[in-house]
């Protein structure tokens, strides 16, 4: 059987990581592709790699030409999605890969994005929780940010084992550029980011942040609280996390720590724990669903040291959708993914 999709935003980077991926999957069939702006352009101007697709010209977003396809992948700017996914029928499985229905509290929501909560669905993050059972069939998903994705992995295995303290987290995240979109920005140019590297959204103000405690709450009774930096560096793809906080057991050494975290990734096809002693490059994960983790534990400043990479657009955006649509449609859930990145 064959499942017929539609890409909102096809001209972006989300839209454009699905599509790259939707080409390989052997169950669907790609339909309607939407732009904005850049309605009535070939895709082949816009995303020149994605060949087989080239000829096929962008159509408005709409309602109208969304309907009609087994699935629907929202890639828009936040505050989008919302609005077009309330017209589309409850019988269509549509995945957001914006921000619009990600955070459950409204007047969180009201906080970092400034407007009114469109809701939340299903989250798209399968590895966490009790989430690959909501997803399951599920009509609607949404799916996770790329850092929010890389950091809860990072520290979900020590929160819900209660080997740290979960008010006292600590995550410092280094970004290439595409995790800002593709639309043309001051600071994201060639030769502002060439050779320089640079902190935002310093102090609580990412958007991000609260999603991340969104998340680790769900597996602890305990306040959650998170000191989240991202960092922007000279790369196109890939995030590197590093995540730590304190341990409640002194005697905790690197193997122990090793040894829990092994056992929380035991059954999980996309998380990879690397052998010790090896630690995460982004390269290793580029073009792939894959996320690479090391532990270790400082002993001198008794803290818990968490290191994980992953594909912000792969894991992170457009392979987590299609991870997503695979359990929505009831497909096997590697279906068209792979974990085998691109090097050198």
């Amino acid at each position: 059987m064959s499942f017929t999709v539609a890409v909102a935003g096809a001209s972006g980077y989300a839209g454009g990581e699905v599509l790259r991926i939707l080409l390989d999957h052997p169950e669907v069939e790609i339909g309607a592709l939407t732009g904005g702006s850049n309605a009535g352009t070939a895709l082949g101007v816009l995303q020149p790699h994605l060949v087989p697709l080239a000829d096929r010209v962008l159509a408005e977003t709409t309602p109208e030409t969304l309907a009609g396809h087994d699935v629907v992948f929202l890639g828009l700017p936040h505050g989008q999605s919302g609005p077009l996914a309330h017209q589309l029928g409850e019988d269509v499985v549509v995945i957001d890969c914006g921000a619009d229905f990600r955070l459950t509290d409204p007047e969180v929501w009201q906080r970092f994005y400034g407007s009114e909560h469109a809701g939340s669905w299903p989250y798209g993050l399968p590895e966490l929780a009790d989430q690959r059972s909501l997803l399951t069939g599920s009509k609607r998903v949404a799916v996770p940010g790329c850092y929010p994705t890389v950091s809860t992995l990072a520290l979900a295995p020590a929160v819900a084992g209660g080997l740290v303290d979960p008010a006292a987290l600590v995550v410092v995240a280094a970004s290439g550029t595409s995790g800002a979109g593709k639309a043309a920005k001051p600071h994201l140019l060639g030769s502002e980011v060439m050779g320089s590297a640079s902190a935002y959204g310093v102090g609580g103000t990412h958007r991000h942040g609260p999603e991340i405690v969104q998340n680790l709450s769900l597996l602890t009774d305990e306040d959650v609280r998170v000191s989240f930096t991202p960092m922007l560096v000279p790369m196109a793809r890939g995030i590197l996390a590093t995540a730590s906080a304190p341990l409640r057991d002194a005697a905790m050494d690197e193997d122990a720590a090793y040894a829990h975290y092994a056992k929380a990734f035991a059954d999980e096809l996309f998380v990879h724990l690397l052998p010790q002693g090896q630690w995460p490059t982004t390269k290793a994960v580029t073009g792939s669903n894959a996320v690479h983790v090391q532990v270790t534990v400082d002993k001198d400043a008794g803290r818990l040291v968490v290191v994980a990479v992953v594909d912000n657009l792969a894991k992170g955006t457009g392979g987590a959708a299609v991870q997503c649509m695979n359990l929505a449609l009831g497909l096997p859930e590697a279906t068209g993914l792979t974990t085998i990145g691109l090097a050198p």
